[in-house]
């Protein structure tokens, strides 16, 4: 008589077979497309307690397992001041998942708080810090993030909508900040539907958004820019199925000499700089 599988065994199984299509797949196109892991990484896997870091932890896992390339793992929590039920709920997981977390304490939240302009932002950069923080103390050389498929496309609606940039998520990046450290985006190809779907699959729950500014703003009536775009992306895509993915396309695609102006390299540039010298016609002809 078959062993019955464990609750953690299930839901790895499901990732394998039910979701291969849906998540492990593309999970594995971005990991081999963008050339994120390399033999001998030590990769801190960041877990924050949402679906989209809790699947991702176990994706890597998976990969630990059955990848011919040798790579090491930690998995990194770093709680920025979570209120106690949404810390239990991350250990929680953590247990059932099978993952071997460290946690590191950190007043982020408080700090961030007490700021009246912009606290997302400086959020967003102590964050980030104790992350990489973490990592190295861990003797990791990459730190790995849960931003999907749809987080890399609103992002770049986002940024030309209301930051007037074409501006699109990488899926690495060297750390300015902490040398030899790298980002990387495993999750840059998997659509957020599939997470959910995943997540409901298994019967899992997660946090959602812990940010206590955010909470406050959500009471007062307010509302974020990326849910605004969140919703315009579901109503265009009732018209155009593809329109995501056009977007994603578009960001590997973009065509620098029809720009009347661009940045490389954090330095602003102009078509004037060539346009006498180009002598390959006008694109639009």
């Amino acid at each position: 008589m078959p062993r019955e599988l464990t609750d953690c065994e299930r839901i790895e199984r499901s990732i394998i077979k039910r979701f291969r299509k849906e998540l492990w797949k593309p999970f594995i196109v971005a990991v081999k497309r963008y050339e994120l892991i390399a033999e001998g990484d030590r990769i801190a896997v960041c877990i924050s307690g949402g679906k989209d870091s809790m699947l991702l932890a176990k994706l890597m896992q998976e990969l630990q397992r059955h990848s011919p390339m040798r790579f090491e793992l930690e998995f990194l929590v770093m709680d920025p001041g979570y209120n106690p039920a949404n810390r239990r709920k991350i250990e929680e997981n953590a247990a059932l998942l099978e993952l071997p977390v460290h946690i590191i304490e950190t007043d982020v939240f408080e700090v961030a708080n007490k700021q009246t302009s912009n606290p997302c932002y400086l959020c967003a950069r102590m964050r980030r810090g104790c992350l990489y923080k973490g990592a190295q103390q861990l003797g990791c050389n990459k730190i790995a993030l849960g931003h999907h498929f749809n987080d890399v496309i609103e992002t770049t609606v986002m940024g030309m909508l209301y930051g007037a940039q074409l501006q699109g998520m990488m899926p690495k990046l060297h750390s300015k900040n902490f040398p030899g450290m790298e980002l990387i985006r495993p999750l840059y190809c998997v659509h957020e539907e599939d997470i959910i779907a995943w997540c409901r699959y298994n019967g899992l729950s997660f946090i959602q958004c812990a940010c206590r500014f955010t909470e406050r703003t959500a009471a007062q009536g307010g509302g974020s820019k990326r849910q605004e775009v969140k919703e315009l992306l579901r109503a265009l895509r009732r018209e155009t199925p593809d329109v995501e993915k056009n977007v994603f396309n578009s960001i590997h695609n973009v065509t620098i000499d029809t720009l009347p102006g661009y940045k490389w390299r954090g330095k602003d540039h102009t078509f004037l700089e060539w346009y006498d010298e180009a002598d390959t016609g006008d694109a639009e002809e």
